[in-house]
């Protein structure tokens, strides 16, 4: 550690240029990093609705529709006129309707009451004309926009690309938008709490450093999914602004009986260990999300740990260089101790420890009941409801009704057992009709008869496709009763079966994410635990801080159930890792010095000043913390952003109060119990 901190004084330059050169390499290489939309890219391989994705692509020419555009008051040749111009705009990998099922030459020909009247009502209705479409991944919003160009306001889109579309214009500017709130807070926070004006824009910058770098190293995945990069600069800066807030205190410390550059060095020497712990536990929770089979959680896990390991070097190595350069600015900046004393506040905290206790054992098992029969949201059309995109879904579901289209592919075998299946598939509930070979031209017509162009909606070398209309939502109980009903019917009849769609896809989401919410608690809890363990060397210590921050977790995730609403998935899983390792510092700040006190002093003195001593620094963190998540909450225009703001801002404040007023109280009444499970303790 001596070479270490000699090397990092000793070429202060050389680190100082290093650091800039990477931040301004990796500035430049953000700007290539790819940022993917579509939730479902991120499923395993193996699920059901992927396999069908990519056997669609493979065995069939036109891919699976993911919008529709309704045109108004148009007669059949308008439509087709119409239809001919979308399916030349760039981006347009495919556009059907009502010539696809019946055939052209049939359109042209056969007077509209002579076709299939539950064909037709698909299609066409009161002249308006319902086209289903399919736009290329990654041109979603050039495209959107040319369509909306060619359509013009009195015809309608929706679906799926219209989201996506609506999603990237939303996201582009969250980042920055969120930026221009919380750092102007953060510094108003830190002026505060420090007793130099220019201290915080040394914290600042030094975090900045390691979040552009992190920025720009993520080109090495490729593409990032838009929620991490909307929510990791933002959680990077809140998470990590501890560590520059910990060396810098104990370089303030030491600069009063020693040299700048040997007091910095004390200072990294004593620093290490409470940032590295602090990191650690940190880390561990967002390593959790890697365990996810759902690939958001890995690629939210692996960018947020590798930007907190690199706010931890930049902390260790980048900081100590600026701050001795600077530390003559550090000086002239000085400003009087602006925070008042804690020590009566940690007096009234000692009165109220028990009631709290109480309080906490009584509402943890209801709350943890609670939080976990919450029900998720797993799509993305509550971002797009107050937009134009809501605004069309409206006025197209009162046209035709509301539509909710999945593809079922099955083994290509005789039309008869063909036309079985869709009978009993006609049945279900929420199934309104079935268009497929069977259905449309008739299981008694041999195909060869058949026009070319409707043979191939219909089959491929190896498969079937069966298009089935259902009114019911994109997701919940019963589409999602729907979707297994399917699944159930189709293998009576098939060994081999494959649903997709929207609902399909949101049912295997959820089939994913009920499964990795456990996991990913699991390893979470089960990590920091041993790092609890090997930090306190007890077996009693890291059952109270973990008991302490579930327990403000399970209150958190409790709220969404007891007002009745509906909770993003992705809220709760960042929120359960996040939480738990980004808050359990304050924990273990507090219950380290107060072991260090109790060698010396009775436990309820020694609570008392530790509480005094400690409050404030847990207060400015926690504050640091939940304003970042409330200045989510509120600049966000993604309701799954603003919420999982809302998650974390309320949630670090109930960890402080569970920290400052029942862990205290957990530390006192065990007293003995430490001393008798923690080895080589006084």
């Amino acid at each position: 550690m001596n070479k270490f901190t000699h090397a990092i004084v000793k070429h202060k330059k050389i680190v100082l240029i290093a650091f800039l050169f990477i931040s301004i390499v990796s500035a430049i290489l953000s700007t290539f990093v790819t940022v993917n939309y579509n939730l479902v890219d991120y499923l395993p391989e193996n699920a059901q609705s992927t396999i069908a994705i990519r056997i669609m692509e493979s065995e069939f020419k036109d891919p699976m529709p993911n919008a529709r555009i309704m045109l108004n008051k148009v007669s059949i040749q308008e439509a087709l006129e119409y239809k001919s111009k979308i399916a030349a705009l760039d981006g347009i990998t495919s556009i059907s309707w009502l010539d696809d099922v019946v055939g052209l030459d049939t359109l042209k020909t056969t007077p509209l009451e002579y076709l299939d009247e539950n064909i037709l009502k698909n299609y066409y209705k009161d002249t308006n004309a319902l086209m289903s479409i399919s736009i290329e991944a990654g041109k979603e919003t050039s495209t959107v926009n040319a369509i909306y160009s060619l359509i013009g306001k009195d015809n309608a889109a929706a679906g799926e690309s219209f989201n996506t579309a609506e999603v990237q214009s939303m996201s582009v500017s969250e980042v920055m938008k969120a930026m221009m709130i919380l750092l102007p807070v953060i510094i108003i926070i830190l002026i505060i709490s420090t007793t130099s004006w220019f201290e915080p824009l040394l914290f600042l910058i030094s975090i900045g450093v390691a979040i552009i770098i992190n920025m720009g190293t993520n080109l090495i995945f490729g593409e990032i999914s838009f929620i991490t990069q909307t929510v990791s600069p933002i959680l990077q800066l809140a998470v990590s602004l501890d560590y520059a807030i910990f060396l810098l205190h104990s370089f303030n410390d030491h600069r009063r009986s020693h040299e700048p550059e040997e007091a910095m060095k004390l200072a990294m020497k004593e620093a290490l260990p409470t940032v590295a712990a602090s990191a650690a536990t940190t880390i561990i929770g967002f390593a959790a999300l890697i365990f996810m089979r759902f690939g958001i959680g890995a690629d939210l896990g692996l960018i947020l740990l590798k930007g907190i390991t690199l706010s931890f070097i930049s902390v260790m190595v980048f900081l100590p260089v600026v701050t001795l350069m600077s530390y003559k600015m550090i000086d002239k900046t000085r400003h009087r101790k602006l925070l008042p004393s804690f020590h009566r506040v940690a007096g009234g905290l000692m009165k109220i420890r028990v009631p709290f206790l109480i309080i906490a054992f009584v509402v943890a098992i209801p709350t943890l009941l609670a939080q976990s029969h919450t029900e998720f949201m797993y799509g993305m059309g509550s971002i797009t409801a107050t937009s134009r995109v809501g605004e069309d879904t409206v006025r197209i579901e009162k046209a035709f009704g509301k539509e909710n289209p999945l593809l079922l592919l099955v083994p290509r075998d005789s039309v008869g057992k063909e036309a079985r299946l869709c009978d009993d598939l006609s049945e279900i509930k929420h199934v309104t009709s079935i268009v497929t070979y069977a259905t449309v031209v008739g299981a008694e017509i041999p195909t060869q008869f058949v026009p070319k162009e409707v043979y191939d909606q219909f089959y491929s070398e190896n498969y079937t496709r069966i298009v089935l209309y259902t009114d019911a939502a994109e997701e919940g109980a019963d589409s999602f009763a729907m979707v297994q009903s399917i699944l159930d019917t189709s293998a009576k009849y098939y060994d081999s079966y494959y649903v997709t769609g929207q609902s399909a896809t949101l049912f295997d989401m959820m089939k994913v994410i009920s499964v990795d919410t456990r996991i990913i608690n699991l390893v979470a809890i089960v990590g920091i635990f041993i790092v609890l363990l090997v930090t306190f060397r007890s077996l009693s210590i890291p059952v109270f801080l973990v008991f302490t921050i579930e327990t403000a977790i399970w209150i958190n995730l409790s709220f969404p159930y007891f007002s009745n609403q509906s909770l993003s998935f992705i809220g709760y899983l960042i929120l359960s890792t996040v939480q738990l390792g980004a808050t359990v510092d304050y924990a273990i700040l507090l219950t380290s010095y107060y072991l260090n006190h109790r060698k010396t002093l009775g436990k309820l003195e020694a609570m008392r000043i530790t509480l005094g001593d400690n409050l404030v620094a847990v207060l400015i963190s926690a504050t640091i913390l939940s304003t970042a998540g409330f200045t989510l909450a509120l600049t966000s225009n993604n309701p799954i952003i603003a919420e999982l703001g809302t998650l974390l801002g309320r949630g670090t404040l109930l960890s402080l109060t569970m920290v400052a007023c029942v862990l205290p109280a957990l530390l006192v009444l065990f007293d003995k119990l430490i001393q008798k499970t923690t080895w080589n303790k006084k």
